[in-house]
């Protein structure tokens, strides 16, 4: 899997990102990325037009952006049929409405029954099913993966003819994703990251940055890396007085700048209900304890 631009289909380093601009993957993909970068979204939310023929999904419509809008359906290498939506936080689902207005496509996804960082516009026109397929014409297939962990809602897509994965905002280029609870869930989502490395894949398309070429090696170093986070929880639990949130995020995220700890603290929170979970954290009050 290679990066090219417009006709170009020579192999080509990663294209950098464009953004509300066409980028081309391959015969069957284009990326346009909104002009939405930021703290929370690198350098954009990533939309994908995914088809062949006269059959084309986009994945992630991205905010309600028209000029963004506007460059998907310019993009577009023939008629839009379906709108399908990694998951509903604000910066990846809102902008079905206005692409479903214009081309009377169909909305598919999962709701939530969280209201936080939600966007509350996502009306689906039918929710998906884990394993499902959704064919398009001329040899394009994805199948619906259900990787609950960052939301509940949340589904990746993989193309079967080229085994490129959709990952959303499970797996993002170049950095971890915050864990919120409710919606989010750690243990679920070292558990979707384990099933993924069973899967035949080629590359991961993210819902922020470019392809990533090495896919098992990146979400082995992703539960790695949570597995090294959990083990700096345990050892930062105190054994006498509980301590809240604000004292434990600094000693855990010691290494993620202060500015970030209010962040930090979400995921924080979802490694230690994991760990009440295993009975090796114990709650009191807002606090948290080793258990004795």
């Amino acid at each position: 899997m290679s990066e090219t631009r417009g006709n170009d289909t020579a192999p080509a380093a990663p294209a950098a990102i464009r953004h509300d601009a066409a980028v081309r993957l391959s015969e069957r993909v284009w990326r346009v990325t909104a002009s939405n970068a930021g703290a929370m979204t690198g350098p954009g939310t990533n939309s994908y037009l995914v088809g062949a023929g006269t059959d084309w999904a986009v994945i992630d419509p991205g905010p309600a952006d028209g000029r963004h809008i506007d460059a998907l359906i310019e993009a577009a290498p023939g008629p839009i049929r379906y709108i399908l939506v990694t998951h509903t936080h604000e910066d990846h689902s809102p902008g079905a409405a206005a692409l479903k207005s214009l081309t009377g496509a169909s909305v598919l996804g999962l709701r939530t029954p969280h209201r936080h960082w939600q966007d509350p516009t996502f009306s689906p026109d039918r929710e998906l099913r884990h394993g499902e397929r959704i064919a398009l014409s001329a040899g394009a297939t994805l199948r619906v993966v259900h990787t609950p962990g960052h939301a509940s809602n949340h589904l990746c897509y993989l193309l079967e003819e080229e085994r490129l994965l959709f990952t959303g905002d499970h797996i993002i280029q170049g950095s971890t994703v915050v864990i919120d609870p409710p919606d989010g869930d750690m243990a679920a989502y070292l558990r979707s990251l384990d099933s993924l490395l069973h899967e035949d894949l080629d590359a991961l398309a993210p819902g922020h940055g470019t392809l990533i070429s090495t896919p098992h090696a990146a979400i082995q170093s992703l539960i790695r890396h949570r597995q090294r986070r959990e083990t700096k929880v345990l050892a930062s639990l105190p054994h006498d007085h509980p301590a809240d949130l604000s004292n434990l995020v600094r000693r855990v995220y010691d290494d993620v700048p202060s500015q970030l700890h209010a962040l930090a603290e979400r995921s924080l929170l979802a490694h230690l209900l994991k760990l009440e979970s295993e009975s090796r954290a114990l709650r009191v009050a807002d606090s948290w304890i080793a258990p004795s």
